[in-house]
């Protein structure tokens, strides 16, 4: 069994998810986990915008949950 270790472990982020016809699925700050990951959840075959900003620095970018999405993000980067 192999594993991912983040970064920034059990930090708050303020993360902000909304779907295509811009409905808001997420407005709320966010903790990482012990493996410095953000744990979200997100209604399948969809698209979404989705905006993490931490300590003055932000990503953003467009992620979907159609069947042959990945379901693990590790290219976003704050900056």
């Amino acid at each position: 069994m192999t594993g991912c270790q983040g970064e920034l472990v059990e930090e708050t982020f303020d993360v902000f998810i909304e779907d295509k016809d811009g409905n808001v699925i997420l407005d709320d700050e966010v903790v990482s986990q012990k493996n410095g990951f953000l744990d979200l959840w997100l209604p399948r075959d969809q698209t979404y915008k989705v905006k993490i900003e931490h300590d003055g620095k932000v990503v953003e970018s467009e992620l979907s949950t159609f069947e042959n999405d990945g379901t693990c993000i590790t290219t976003m980067q704050l900056s």
